[in-house]
């Protein structure tokens, strides 16, 4: 007979108290809590962040505490306050919970409401190994000698050092289960660092007795806090980074600071000194005068960002604020050192680098949106401001947030907001760590529904209506992160843009002083000038104007981040301008972050690529993604090619059609070299790409001149006429700053007059050079025929027959050698593939090239070496003339089509890589040089071409170390982009190259 809903009993089930172990019900009457009297105590143990854990810590204390267990139940029952802190507790952290059931007596410690003070925590710790205050010489307020010092101190001082972080944690967790006051996250810091300072204290007073048994101390040691302790803002589970500062500083001072980190490493956490300076490499312990030496002369940007936290924390504390007062006025004059920007920006990427990029969504500390994110933004307006603003001088995040708040330097709102997100994500980082008392940043993964559900209980997420727990957690978590991804837009941007044009009546507005200071800090070479552009671009009261207030956060925020943000924010600038009367340009910058974001990259790291999107706006589009990837990748050769021909095809004037012709090639080289700066396309794909379109451009030019040629004449064409690339025209391989090397070919028609033919094919070729040389805001398009019979002295046009005949009599090896790389690429094909036929013979002749050749051919490759190189270039990293550039490895490939394309059909190839692969399949040379030959073209080739995007003119000569090297590394998609390491790998790579190459020309 079921029971009328009336009879249901009062008591709740397990399946109401959110208990899922098969025991629980068993758990609760063997606890005497299955009944009325206990219905107070199941719910608040329902409301457990884990409540099967803490169900089966009590069930475990209650057999450890035994007889006294009827003491812990009465206190449950009558005090609210304690079954909070001990329901939470033992329901959020198993660690802990674990220490409990060791030591049940420690449950009396939860009946503390209230938390220790500083001086009792120290007192507390220092009585456990009877600690009496160190005489002598040394003594010191915070110097002490253990009364107890052998290896048993140790687990005693964990056991205490225990206890004292479980009260914390209780009344850290205690409204989660009951009406209890909320501890500020402040409060939490503050209070594990104070103690830190009592564990480091109890450490070094252990130290103290076992490194100076028999004698008072005969040194002054301070402990100097650093990061997060140094700042009072410290983790439930964290290093402590530390730095000793010791007069003298000699082996007695290193060893008490060694005895101090062993000792706290075993009985509380790491002791880290890796901020010390020269890192783990450097003396664990110097005087005030060698630390002061050092930051005089070779400590970096980080190292004084790293500063702004250090705090005395114990030992001789006189000592230590002689090192904080002698150091601080250097981290406040930091922002004015020439790597200031560089130094912050690599070390933003090193930090982000860390993160696995599966992990960057779930990492609290370093990823996306993180806890870092505000401490480096803070830290860095700190830098900035702090120069002129002694009210920026306080250690912990939040107090600086309100700092910059006050000082006008951030707006309030933004700081009470960051505030906000970041003490919701060090709430998060407090939970994640209490649970089992380990060091962990990571959130769950996102199926992982128990542990996120977890975490929602123990950081007292509930349910809001709408969604459950779990739901607002992860609502809240992207929230808080999007929040934080714009924090830069926040801090740095929006107060600039305040400052040139008011958005708001009760707005921020820095001083024009205080915007330059900031411009400057962000990379900007010449904040005047920047500010002048803001000022520019968001003048008047136009909509655009508005809009523009409202992009230039975001935008400066990515510009900040490029080589040369002064160049790209002049660009923008010019851009917008240009475009003014484009409705969409602001439109699409607007409402697709992908198009402003690359749009921002690329102007801030070439000055190639500017003009060429002012005169082809619409490439700026193709910056988004389409539903295939980004619409950069879309366009196919054989389409671009197809594009330029048909356009010229519709003038009649040559010059219309090759106006037409280099429009399109601006859209395409536009394109081409946006992806590539935009790292979507290799070396070879980007080569290719330019040599189609320059094939494109030649053909639509010569039929162009062509067509208005018959009609001027009223005749068809005299003869036909073809275009033969030559180098890298020929083997398709041209860089952006490459001209085109090329020879002109003909034969007359059937009944023409041969010298009239060729007139007219040399007044055509002639004209095609001009229209395709004349002036243009576009890279240039030169045709050179320099390679031609007799060079420049020859004729410009020849016949096949005259073509045949010179080379038959008259090929020097240079010229055979030139040959290797010509190919039929415009006008009439049959013509140029006639043209190849009778240049195979001299190119690739039976039995190879004389012995006599392949000896001129080597001693022109050594009067190259030793003469071609510019005056002042280093031959290290000149990417074409130098040690294993493109010309070595070019001709050592040569080098082996000529003695051995007769007996290799595969070496009747044009391309370099091409060939590279054939010499390795057919074993002409060892894989592995082939590797190294191979690698170097590329390297070189790739930063040939970065040196173009990012100067905006050809050249071949690397920089030096420098912000140039570091944007052309960045160009060339170095990872790092770092211009030093870039310039290692290119010479190692080049070095081995020549050794290869040295080794093919003396065989």
């Amino acid at each position: 007979m079921v029971r009328p809903p009336s009879a249901r009993s009062a008591v709740p089930g397990v399946g109401r108290l959110g208990l899922l172990e098969p025991s629980a019900a068993a758990s609760l009457r063997e606890l005497g809590w299955d009944n009325v009297e206990s219905i107070p105590v199941l719910w608040a143990l329902s409301r457990a962040p884990d409540a099967d854990l803490a169900l089966s810590t009590l069930m475990r204390l209650r057999e450890s505490i035994g007889d006294e267990w009827a003491a812990v139940d009465s206190a449950i029952r009558t005090d609210t306050s304690l079954r909070g802190r001990l329901f939470a507790l033992v329901g959020s952290s198993s660690a802990l919970a674990d220490h409990l059931v060791a030591r049940p007596s420690a449950w009396e410690i939860l009946r503390r409401k209230d938390l220790p003070g500083r001086d009792e925590v120290i007192a507390d710790l220092l009585a456990v190994i009877e600690a009496e205050p160190e005489p002598g010489p040394s003594a010191a307020p915070m110097l002490f000698r253990a009364g107890i010092s052998g290896p048993e101190v140790v687990a005693s001082l964990r056991q205490r050092y225990r206890d004292q972080l479980m009260l914390l944690a209780a009344l850290d967790l205690a409204a989660t289960v009951e009406n209890e006051p909320v501890l500020p996250y402040q409060v939490v810091g503050r209070h594990l660092t104070d103690l830190a300072d009592a564990a480091l204290t109890a450490a070094l007073a252990v130290a103290v007795a076992r490194v100076c048994k028999d004698e008072p101390v005969p040194v002054r040691l301070a402990v100097i806090a650093m990061g997060k302790c140094g700042a009072c803002e410290l983790n439930y589970v964290s290093d402590v980074d530390v730095v000793f500062v010791a007069e003298p500083a000699d082996a007695t001072a290193t060893r008490l600071a060694a005895e101090l980190m062993s000792v706290a490493g075993q009985a509380f956490f790491e002791v880290d000194a890796a901020l010390r300076p020269e890192g783990k490499a450097g003396a664990l312990v110097r005087t005030l005068d060698s630390h002061i030496a050092y930051y005089k002369r070779w400590a970096r940007t980080w190292e004084f960002q790293a500063l702004l936290k250090n705090r005395p924390a114990t030992g001789d504390l006189v000592l230590g604020q002689q090192y904080r007062d002698a150091l601080m006025p250097m981290v406040w004059t930091a922002s004015e050192r020439p790597d200031f920007v560089a130094d912050v920006q690599a070390m933003r990427r090193r930090v982000e680098d860390l993160v696995p990029a599966d992990l960057r969504e779930r990492e609290l500390k370093l990823g996306h949106g993180s806890l870092r994110d505000v401490e480096f933004a803070v830290q860095l307006l700190q830098l900035v401001h702090g120069r002129v603003d002694e009210t920026l001088h306080v250690q912990g995040t939040v107090e600086a947030l309100t700092a910059l708040a006050v000082g006008g330097y951030v707006g309030r709102d933004d700081a009470a907001n960051l505030t906000a997100s970041y003490e919701f994500l060090r709430l998060l980082e407090h939970r994640l760590q209490l649970q089992r008392l380990r060091r962990t940043h990571t959130l769950p993964a996102a199926d992982d529904e128990e542990g996120m559900r977890w975490l929602a209980r123990a950081a007292h997420i509930r349910p809001d209506g709408r969604q459950d727990a779990v739901g607002v957690l992860t609502s809240e978590i992207r929230r808080n992160a999007v929040r934080v991804r714009r924090l830069h837009a926040k801090l740095f941007y929006r107060p600039l843009l305040e400052s040139v044009v008011r958005l708001e009546p009760d707005a921020l507005r820095l001083s024009p002083e205080a915007a330059i200071r900031q411009l400057a800090a962000l990379g900007y070479a010449a904040p005047e000038h920047a500010l002048g552009h803001l000022k520019a671009l968001t003048g008047g009261v136009s909509r655009k104007g508005r809009i523009q207030a409202l992009l230039l956060p975001t935008l400066l925020e990515w510009l900040s981040d490029t080589p040369n943000p002064d160049a790209g924010l002049l660009a923008y600038r010019r851009v917008s301008e240009g475009l003014a009367d484009q409705i969409w340009f602001l439109r699409e910058l607007r409402d697709e972050g992908a198009i402003a974001q690359r749009l921002m990259i690329v102007l801030g790291s070439s000055e190639y690529l500017p003009d060429l999107l002012i005169n082809a706006p619409e490439t700026i589009r193709m910056y988004a993604d389409g539903p295939s990837g980004p619409l950069l990748l879309g366009p196919q050769t054989e389409e671009v090619a197809r594009g330029i021909l048909t356009a010229a095809a519709r003038y009649d004037d040559p010059k219309r059609a090759v106006a037409a012709a280099r429009s399109l090639r601006r859209h395409e080289l536009a394109r081409v070299a946006s992806a590539d700066l935009l790292g979507m396309l290799d070396v070879p794909q980007v080569c290719r790409a330019l040599s189609s379109v320059w094939v494109a451009v030649l053909e639509a030019s010569l039929l162009a001149v062509i067509r208005a040629s018959e009609a001027e004449r009223g005749s068809a064409a005299p003869a036909d006429i073809a275009v033969i690339g030559m180098g890298r025209l020929g083997g398709m391989e041209l860089g952006y700053g490459s001209d085109a090397d090329v020879l002109f070919v003909c034969d007359p028609r059937q009944g023409e007059d041969e010298t009239k033919a060729v007139k007219w094919a040399i007044g055509v070729a002639d004209r095609v050079q001009q229209l395709l040389g004349a002036p243009s805001t576009d890279p240039p398009l030169l045709v050179d025929a320099g390679l031609r019979p007799e060079g420049r002295n020859g004729a410009l046009v020849r016949t096949l027959a005259a073509y045949a005949a010179y080379y038959e009599q008259w090929a020097q090896p240079w010229e055979v050698q030139a040959l290797l790389r010509a190919h039929q690429v415009a006008g009439d094909q049959e013509l140029g593939v006639r043209f190849l036929h009778v240049i195979d013979k001299v190119r690739y002749p039976k039995g190879g090239v004389s012995a006599d050749a392949v000896r001129e051919i080597r001693r022109i490759k050594a009067r190259v070496d030793a003469e071609r190189l510019p005056r002042g270039a280093d031959p290290a990293t000149h990417t074409k003339l130098g040690r294993g550039g493109l010309a070595d490895i070019e001709w050592t490939v040569q080098l082996l089509q000529l003695r051995h394309a007769h007996e290799v059909p595969g070496l009747h190839n044009t391309s370099t890589l091409q060939s590279l692969d054939v010499i390795e399949q057919t074993e002409l040379l060892d894989g592995n040089d082939v590797a190294l030959l191979r690698d170097a073209w590329l390297a070189a080739t790739k930063a040939r071409n970065a040196l173009v995007l990012v100067r905006g003119k050809p050249t071949d000569q690397l920089p030096g170390p420098g912000r140039l090297l570091s944007a052309v590394a960045r160009v060339a998609g170095w990872p790092s982009g770092d211009g030093s390491e870039f310039l290692d790998h290119y010479m190692r790579v080049t070095r081995r190259a020549k050794a290869v190459v040295e080794r093919v020309f003396g065989a």
